[in-house]
């Protein structure tokens, strides 16, 4: 009797399913609890998972209520850490990742991806998908935590019309800061109303423009053997005696980033730095007033310099196999040049996969769009955004921030600025 309810049932079950009046049910379905940052990326994360999930309908995506940004993510994984109630599968921000492996790695709640990439192919897989400065944004300690996914380095932003005023051309912007600040200069001098240029650091909400401009020089943030700040030194110096030319030559205006974007869409700035992320934002603001162009960020050191990269990598956190070849899915499928085509059109942000450009991706979005292709061509000169030791970046930049700021505004010299961020910087660390 209990064999044939049972066939019974079955049979229902499947005729049902045929009718469409029934999910199929799977026996082996796997559910992957997923944390990603940002609410706003919902409008990428949600359309891609629902495309996964039909194409590999024995996984199930489920969200759980975004982190507002990548520090709250960052305390709520490793809080989750202590009770044992991680997430599956957690986007962390390349800044922060260091600490996260740190923390989770001597406990074996994060998962090296090694294994897997062997299982694609090793090396090969990893060269046909990802530059090596892509994929290296996702390695700690020299192994390969993490998938990009996300990936943002500051690019210029171009009043076209200021810029050919002052004599040159938008098309071929200068390729250093010193060259730009000559130009700004022409820029301001044009009216004393027009800001030469916006470089909005005493302003942002991170220290992803101060790295910058250690980064563009060829500098490093910290020195991995002593644990204290890497740019106690002529970079260092150079980066904030830049600051302070940037107001006194360049005739920028201490705004902060969104006043800044405001005045440059009202034709008030001759050139901007922000995210690749704003494309659509600041296109929406400037309008028909000027034509808009982009350019890459300037290197002092062709040789040596790069940009700090913003954004996340997937990283798996359950230990449990069977779940992990289904998150390992789900990495391949975030990271690849379907998704990628998706996430830039979306976010402007650059992809993370070499394949996304190609014909049958971006090409022709960004032949429409070259504003938003920028960020694209940068994409070998990308470096992690560095965090710093003892997991205190967040007031470490509050505390740079205040300093730059006050290097800006010429109440401290850039000697003695300098003093002060080492200083404060490398106590906060200990």
């Amino acid at each position: 009797m209990k064999l044939y309810r049972r066939t019974l049932m079955s049979g229902l079950v499947a005729t049902l399913a045929l009718s469409g009046l029934a999910k199929p049910v799977f026996a082996d379905e796997i559910t992957l609890e997923v944390l990603y940052n940002l609410p706003g990326f919902t409008k990428f994360h949600q359309p891609l998972a629902d495309e996964f999930m039909k194409n590999n309908p024995d996984i199930k995506i489920n969200f759980l209520a975004p982190a507002a940004g990548y520090n709250e993510g960052q305390q709520q994984v490793l809080r989750a850490a202590v009770t044992g109630n991680l997430p599956d599968v957690y986007f962390s921000g390349y800044n922060l990742t260091a600490e996260l492996v740190h923390a989770l790695a001597p406990r074996d709640q994060i998962t090296d991806l090694t294994p897997f990439i062997e299982a694609e192919g090793g090396q090969s897989f990893l060269d046909k998908n990802y530059s090596p400065k892509m994929v290296a944004l996702g390695q700690i300690d020299g192994k390969q935590y993490g998938l990009p996914v996300n990936a943002s380095s500051p690019i210029m932003y171009i009043n076209a019309d200021l810029v050919k005023k002052a004599g040159s051309d938008p098309d071929n912007m200068p390729k250093t800061f010193p060259e730009l600040i000559e130009l700004a200069k022409k820029i301001h001098a044009l009216d004393p109303k027009i800001a030469g240029m916006g470089y909005d650091i005493n302003g942002w909400p991170d220290d992803w423009l101060w790295q910058a401009l250690i980064f563009q020089q060829g500098g490093k943030l910290v020195d991995e053997r002593t644990k204290t700040v890497a740019f106690d030194n002529e970079i260092g110096l150079n980066a904030l005696k830049l600051t302070r030319q940037f107001v006194t030559e360049g005739g920028q205006s201490l705004l902060d980033w969104d006043q800044s974007r405001q005045q440059f869409g009202a034709g008030l700035t001759g050139f901007i730095f922000s995210t690749p992320a704003h494309v659509q934002t600041i296109e929406g603001l400037v309008g028909d007033r000027f034509p808009l162009k982009t350019a890459t960020f300037p290197l002092d050191n062709k040789d040596e310099g790069g940009v700090p990269t913003g954004g996340n990598s997937a990283v798996i956190l359950t230990q449990d196999e069977a779940k992990q070849d289904a998150a390992w899915k789900y990495l391949k499928w975030v990271t690849g040049p379907e998704a990628q085509n998706t996430i830039v059109r979306i976010t402007g942000y650059l992809p993370t996969n070499k394949l996304a450009t190609g014909p049958n991706y971006l090409e022709p979005y960004y032949a429409e769009h070259p504003n938003v292709k920028t960020a694209s061509l940068q994409a070998d000169r990308s470096l992690p955004w560095a965090g710093y030791p003892g997991g205190d970046s967040v007031r470490i930049w509050r505390t740079q921030r205040d300093i730059i700021g006050t290097v800006m505004r010429g109440e401290v010299s850039p000697e003695d600025g300098l003093k002060q961020l080492v200083e404060q910087t490398n106590a906060l660390m200990n």
